[in-house]
């Protein structure tokens, strides 16, 4: 009798779970979306005020110079002769 209970429960649960997910999908899912949109919007409006340029002039951007690290302790070289 104790595994039909187990059973039936664990039906009951998947069947609410199911259904209250059905109702409450939509409402999630526009809160999601609203929160996407607001941080696009942050981001967007940050980017242009970051990046504001007068108009008629012209911006270089430049890297910066990297001094280039070399690593001279790669081994020692061998001279290969191919032999026949």
């Amino acid at each position: 009798m104790g595994l039909l209970k187990t059973i039936f429960f664990i039906l009951l649960i998947y069947y609410a779970f199911k259904f209250l997910m059905r109702l409450f999908a939509p409402y999630l899912i526009k809160k999601a979306a609203e929160s996407i949109k607001r941080r696009a919007a942050q981001q967007n409006s940050y980017y242009q005020k970051k990046t504001t340029v007068e108009e008629g002039k012209t911006v270089i951007d430049k890297k910066p110079k990297r001094k280039q690290k070399t690593n001279n302790n790669v081994g020692e070289y061998i001279d290969f002769e191919e032999i026949d």
